[in-house]
């Protein structure tokens, strides 16, 4: 089931965050899964985890495809 992202905030946080904050959560892809946009409103699942620290492989091994 889903829930507005406001509503997942105040579960997720104490104080929450802005909206704006949130939104900018969403397009950096921090929210898993990701949140869908319908209407005005973002809806987020309600097992959806913030993950803050997502690691990216370095360009070296993403041009010639070693580690991970």
């Amino acid at each position: 089931m889903k829930v507005r992202l406001d509503e997942w905030l105040r579960r997720e946080f104490d104080p929450p965050p802005a909206i704006r904050t949130a939104r900018l959560w969403i397009n950096a892809g921090k929210i898993y899964p990701a949140p869908r946009k319908i209407g005005r409103s973002y809806y987020v699942e309600e097992g959806a985890v913030f993950r803050d620290a997502i690691e990216k492989p370095r360009l070296v091994h993403r041009a010639f495809g070693h580690g991970s």
